[in-house]
């Protein structure tokens, strides 16, 4: 395994052991890992394809990766979540670097399915597997069309380029996005960032940029691990310890909880791993093997979404579910951790997320990031618009609860939860 990556993992775990919880805001772009669901259902998503060079090393006589992968989801009646590429052909100049390391395919930039083979991967150069994809009924998001960083990463890619603002990393979603829609009449509604980089020039996000495009942030809360690598004295040794390493934390964690995986989004790779070996060809039957014989289903993660919930905290045996799965379509209601958290005071932000017209809110808050160049508050702009309209006074309290609420809504009160306030909330 890279070292450098290794090491940036191992790092975050110690951080998170001492660094202050991360706050999250409501938000219409919400960071989708898993589902509250009592069901034995998980989704599989697969980054960086498709893929048309064959498994590595090859037992399969040639066949694409990427139809390796729709086989094995076809035997065991399982759909997956493709997260594609378009086209990363484009990004050169461009030199190779270590085997084994991050830049494996590009000091500069990503390059698949590898250096000077970019002709094998991306939508753009794989009709035949993208129209396959959707008609077997797997679902296809967006990984930009370039793979190009959103923004800096210096510790594991301090060499490569990025985007410079918001405008050019919408504009590189909207490509890709175009492309299906014009392509295949497919519209993506979720997108991963790049090596999930989050912070773009200027004071944005990724979550600004997934709000421009209507997207939900496609994250995963188990890693399927068939993208690192691990060096052995051969390829065989090396792959074998590879497909262990995918089958093994599943085996463990479902022994030790049969449901332990209900409801979350499982990480994998349609491509290389740094090695340039293609473990996930051999690993994945391991396991879909193993969920099914606990009694998994593999679906995709719109279904995870609509079949089961939309939220990590709150499932269908809330009282309440159907109006609020109704409600977060079209108001700002969840946090961008996919959590409800009803049982919470509510802040003025969050009444201004419910209240506010979602273009007002996304509108003003760009602007005012633009206008000053520093972040702003995920509601300032929704709280501007209230203001604007004299529905909520433009300021909250010290402690960040609602003080009062407005009788045109609700009688005036201290300290409602976010419960009561949806409760009250007529659609």
């Amino acid at each position: 395994m890279s070292l450098i990556v290794k090491a940036g993992k191992a790092g975050k775990k110690v951080l998170k052991k001492f660094l202050p919880e991360e706050k999250h805001h409501v938000s219409y772009t919400r960071r989708i890992e898993r589902v509250r669901t009592g069901e034995r259902v998980v989704a599989m998503t697969f980054d960086d394809g498709p893929m048309d060079l064959p498994a590595s090393p090859d037992k399969f006589g040639g066949r694409a990766l990427t139809d390796l992968l729709l086989d094995v989801l076809q035997e065991y009646h399982a759909l997956g979540t493709f997260d594609v590429v378009g086209d990363t052909s484009e990004n050169y100049p461009d030199t190779p670097g270590k085997s084994g390391q991050a830049d494996w395919g590009g000091v500069r930039y990503d390059h698949y399915p590898d250096l000077n083979q970019d002709d094998r991967g991306g939508v753009v150069h794989n009709d035949r597997l993208v129209r396959r994809i959707l008609a077997e009924g797997h679902q296809i998001t967006n990984h930009g069309y370039r793979h190009v960083l959103f923004g800096k990463k210096p510790f594991v890619y301090g060499k490569r380029d990025h985007f410079h603002g918001l405008d050019q990393v919408v504009a590189d979603l909207s490509r890709l996005h175009t492309l299906l829609k014009e392509r295949y009449g497919y519209t993506m509604t979720m997108a991963r960032p790049p090596h999930y980089v989050d912070k773009i020039e200027g004071g944005f996000t990724s979550y600004d940029a997934y709000d421009q495009m209507n997207y939900l942030y496609l994250a995963a809360a188990f890693d399927g691990a068939g993208w690192l690598p691990i060096p052995h004295s051969s390829v065989q040794a090396s792959l074998q310890a590879e497909v262990e390493a995918m089958v093994a934390p599943m085996r463990r964690a479902l022994e030790a909880a049969p449901d332990a995986l209900a409801g979350q989004i499982i990480f994998q790779k349609d491509g290389y791993n740094m090695s340039r070996r293609t473990p996930v060809a051999f690993g994945l039957k391991e396991q879909l093997a193993l969920l099914q014989s606990y009694g998994y289903r593999v679906v995709t993660v719109q279904q995870l979404l609509e079949d089961y919930s939309p939220f990590a905290d709150v499932g269908r045996e809330e009282p309440g579910f159907a109006k609020l799965a109704l409600l977060q379509k079209s108001r700002g209601i969840v946090f961008s951790d996919n959590r409800l958290r009803l049982d919470d005071p509510m802040t003025w932000g969050e009444l201004a997320m419910l209240l506010a017209p979602r273009g007002e809110a996304i509108g003003r808050r760009v602007a005012k990031i633009r206008e000053t160049g520093a972040p702003q508050h995920a509601n300032w702009g929704a709280m501007d618009w209230c203001a604007e309209q004299g529905i909520l006074k433009y300021a909250m309290d010290p402690d960040g609860t609602v003080s009062s609420l407005p009788s045109d809504f609700f009688a005036p009160a201290k300290g409602y939860t976010r419960r009561q306030v949806y409760e009250a909330y007529r659609i």
